[in-house]
């Protein structure tokens, strides 16, 4: 008869079996190779050097020995793949390829969440988005280091893929490292598999992946560790006053830069052109006029109702209405703000006083 901590250590032994056979290790040249095969069948994106910083690119071969690994975000968010800033909603381009998306960092794999919610809710379903989740293959990325304005964790994501994605990608010295998490995952194993020799990593290399998600979730948790969490965020900026929104917005220039480039924001416009075309544009509660209605009425004119609207509708309108979480912590809308706005010392100003 089994007991209890028979079953413990059964479930214990299954689980870690899993993990090691959902891993495999291949060398960087190996994989460079691979991915000059994959080419031919599959349009492939993936981070590279772009100015001081790292963008999405597609790949050819001339360009794949340049893929940055494992270095956190790149400029452009992951729902642009999905919700590009301008598309023909009605008449949409179509391909012969499926398309692999490499280095996505976590925070943008978790603001996927909240589009599902949205555009795939079995009421309205959104066939466009739809087709697109189908089509891709998402490749996500451990970040093994921090950047700035990083604070993901405070609302309980990890530095490293935990859902929405394929495979899980790490690179350790010359070897790159692979995690099979769905069905597409593994397609894209076999196929890697009949162009090279994938290997069984070693219990030590699994546990250095670890050991470096752990270091990198602690520098996170103690570089934020006075930042307010989700919940308490959206309390904080519920209960505010109008005065700190007029501080914080006096250098906003209403460009929208910070809707534009948040993994999350999704608002947008539908405009009718001749030809049968349905055009959706991506819109931002910072533009004037975002909401003036008949008569010229317009409930947001002011700069700073503008400016609040966007965080009330992160951290308070959100959650009522859907599961997922409405700001992933990538701090992208402070690095584009051309004013310098920097969300983070608005919320540690509302939580001290």
């Amino acid at each position: 008869m089994l007991t209890q901590i028979h079953i413990f250590f059964i479930l214990l032994c299954e689980n870690y079996n899993n993990i090691m056979n959902n891993y495999h290790s291949i060398s960087r040249q190996e994989w460079e190779k691979a991915l000059s095969h994959l080419i031919n069948n599959y349009h492939i994106y993936a981070p590279v050097p772009w100015g001081e910083t790292q963008d999405y690119e597609r790949i050819d071969d001339d360009s794949i020995s340049d893929i940055i690994y494992n270095r956190p975000k790149p400029a452009t968010p992951l729902k642009t793949f999905f919700l590009p800033i301008r598309e023909n909603v009605v008449n949409t381009e179509k391909s012969d390829k499926k398309r692999i998306i490499m280095g996505i960092p976590s925070c943008d794999l978790s603001g996927i969440n909240i589009f599902d919610e949205m555009y795939l809710d079995d009421a309205f379903v959104d066939p466009t988005y739809k087709k697109k989740r189908e089509d891709s293959i998402l490749i996500g990325t451990d970040c093994h280091t921090t950047q700035e304005n990083c604070h993901c964790t405070t609302y309980g994501i990890k530095p490293y893929p935990m859902k929405n994605h394929d495979l899980t990608l790490s690179l350790s010295g010359d070897t790159i490292y692979l995690q099979t998490h769905s069905a597409k995952g593994e397609t894209l194993i076999e196929e890697i598999e009949k162009i090279t020799t994938l290997q069984d990593p070693t219990e030590n290399e699994i546990q250095e992946i670890v050991d470096t998600r752990e270091k990198v979730e602690e520098e996170l948790n103690t570089k934020n560790r006075d930042l307010p969490n989700y919940r308490v965020t959206g309390d904080l900026i519920n209960s505010s006053e109008d005065e700190i929104w007029k501080k914080y917005s006096e250098t906003c220039v209403s460009c929208g830069a910070c809707a534009t480039i948040c993994p999350t924001c999704t608002c947008f416009l539908l405009l009718e052109k001749p030809g049968f075309e349905k055009v959706r544009h991506l819109d931002a509660c910072q533009y004037p006029g975002f909401e003036k209605v008949a008569a010229g009425e317009d409930p947001l004119e002011e700069l700073y109702k503008r400016f609040r609207n966007r965080y009330m509708c992160k951290y308070v309108w959100k959650p009522k209405k859907f599961e997922s979480i409405a700001c992933t912590g990538c701090g992208r809308c402070i690095e584009a703000c051309i004013g310098n706005i920097n969300k983070n010392e608005l919320f540690l100003e509302l939580a001290n006083k």
